[in-house]
């Protein structure tokens, strides 16, 4: 099902102030709250993902109001060796209609024009597994806790 969403891909220093209010209320009503998991979702100084200059960030607007959001880490940020996709969010309100497979889709888009040859590696909550396998992800680790929720390592190749 395509939803009418707008897709905006930008760097941190292209977020505009209420953008990055935005994506920061997202992913902490989604990752803090919805799953009671407490972490600092900021970067610390030494760990600068959100910041990094490579580091992009896709936010899905529909009717001017955020509704999904991904950021893709450049290689040597999450992993040493892979490019990654993290933070997957879709607001409560817009799940059940497709938006996150159009969001992964996006994302992948992304991954082929700017970072072209390179493999991506996930950290996914493990519930999730079909959803990513769905856009070529297979796992390659058993399951481990992250924030003391089941997670598994997913590893995709880049298309040639």
């Amino acid at each position: 099902m395509t939803t009418n969403t707008i897709w905006q891909k930008k760097t941190f220093t292209q977020l505009s102030l209420d953008q990055l209010y935005d994506v920061l209320k997202l992913r902490i009503d989604v990752f803090v709250v919805e799953q009671t998991c407490y972490y600092p979702d900021l970067d610390s100084d030494k760990d600068r993902l959100d910041r990094h200059p490579q580091t992009l960030h896709l936010l899905g607007y529909q009717d001017e109001q955020l509704v999904a959001y991904l950021r893709i880490l450049p290689k040597g940020e999450s992993y040493k060796e892979n490019i990654s996709i993290g933070r997957v969010a879709i607001a409560t309100h817009a799940r059940g209609l497709g938006l996150g497979h159009e969001l992964m889709t996006e994302a992948l888009l992304l991954c082929q024009q700017y970072f072209p040859e390179e493999d991506i590696k996930i950290s996914a909550q493990q519930h999730l597994k079909s959803y990513y396998q769905k856009h070529g992800f297979t796992q390659v680790s058993s399951m481990y806790l992250e924030d003391n929720i089941p997670h598994i390592a997913m590893f995709k190749e880049c298309l040639e």
